[in-house]
């Protein structure tokens, strides 16, 4: 069976504080070990009322001392803002607080719109092109390994050293990432839900097609990063949904807004194309019973030969999340902690 991870991105909701939502990724970390996912990721976004997930090492930091098993991990670091060495002292440090746990899921988007990207760094729009370069200085300096001959940063090593070594992805929603990943023969992450699938397929195909076999990873790994929403029943599946398509509207016309409840969110008057548009948006998405939503997950998964899934699940009300990542759990027939035990 394909493995279950989570990617949460720290939502913020109408009247309550970002602070809270930041707590409630740490607190949805513990209960994703506790249910037995494989992975838990969280994202980076900038400059974002909807989105306020901002330092995900900062963020995977406290994760680290919460949890105990869960491998742990950004999804992603966007690189063009930072100094690879930087990004791999962080995570060299993260490996010392939880080590053999972290993933540093690496992309190559500036996650926000071009001012932001400046404001971050003043060459960010550019460094894009030094992508390759810049992933594969990371992987020297994660792994303690020389850089290549003649490189001018050749004698500088990232500490902390240690016995065990993040594991890089590359991330994307385009052919590109999908290409570099199988250069360097790392895992492979799409962001299916982000795209609504478009181009999905093909990245996985040239993924596959042209992976070029590492030590660390010989086979290609494969992940999908999928919208679900799991509830007892599919009417409650939908109504809990409406938040997320709300949001997807007001995306589409470039409006960055705080999540609101399913009740504010279903009073607004939409237009019948709009109404049509929040219904394609629930058809792409994975929304309904577990059972339903399992079948879904697992037939996609199949499809593409893909090894792995990671759900991103958003809700209003935080209970609502939990039951849904359980259900989800349930119905893969995850081990929870104590069974596990």
């Amino acid at each position: 069976m394909v493995k279950l991870s989570v990617l949460d991105q720290s939502i913020a909701c109408v009247g309550r504080s970002h602070g809270e939502t930041i707590r409630d990724t740490i607190a949805l970390a513990q209960h994703c070990e506790r249910l037995g996912f494989e992975r838990f990721w969280v994202s980076e976004h900038h400059s974002n009322e909807t989105i306020v997930g901002t330092a995900p090492e900062i963020l995977l930091a406290a994760i680290g001392q919460v949890t105990h098993r869960i491998r742990i991990g950004s999804a992603g670091v966007m690189l063009p803002h930072y100094s690879p060495l930087k990004v791999s002292e962080q995570f060299r440090v993260l490996d010392a607080i939880a080590p053999g746990r972290i993933d540093l899921g690496l992309g190559r988007a500036p996650g926000s719109d071009g001012r932001t990207a400046y404001a971050l760094h003043p060459l960010a729009n550019e460094r894009p092109a030094m992508f390759p370069n810049d992933v594969r200085d990371i992987m020297c300096w994660l792994s303690g390994e020389d850089l290549p001959e003649g490189h001018r940063f050749r004698p500088i090593k990232a500490y902390p050293a240690g016995d065990t070594v993040p594991e890089v992805w590359l991330l994307g929603s385009s052919d590109y990432g999908a290409q570099v990943a199988a250069h360097f023969g790392l895992p492979y992450a799409f962001a299916w839900f982000f795209a609504d699938g478009a181009a999905g397929a093909q990245a996985m195909q040239i993924y596959q097609s042209s992976y070029k076999p590492s030590e660390r990873h010989p086979e290609p790994n494969s992940a999908l990063c999928v919208f679900a929403l799991c509830a007892e029943t599919e009417e409650e599946a939908t109504y809990h949904f409406q938040p997320r398509a709300r949001f997807r509207l007001q995306r589409d016309r470039g409006i960055f807004e705080a999540l609101e409840s399913p009740q504010t969110a279903m009073a607004h008057d939409y237009s019948e194309s709009e109404k049509f548009r929040m219904k394609q948006l629930q058809d792409a998405a994975f929304v309904g019973t577990p059972d339903r939503v399992a079948e879904r997950i697992e037939a996609l998964a199949k499809e593409l030969n893909i090894q792995e899934m990671a759900v991103v699940t958003w809700a209003y009300d935080e209970p609502v999340r939990h039951k849904s990542y359980e259900l989800l759990a349930d119905a893969f027939g995850l081990k929870t902690a104590e069974a596990a035990e």
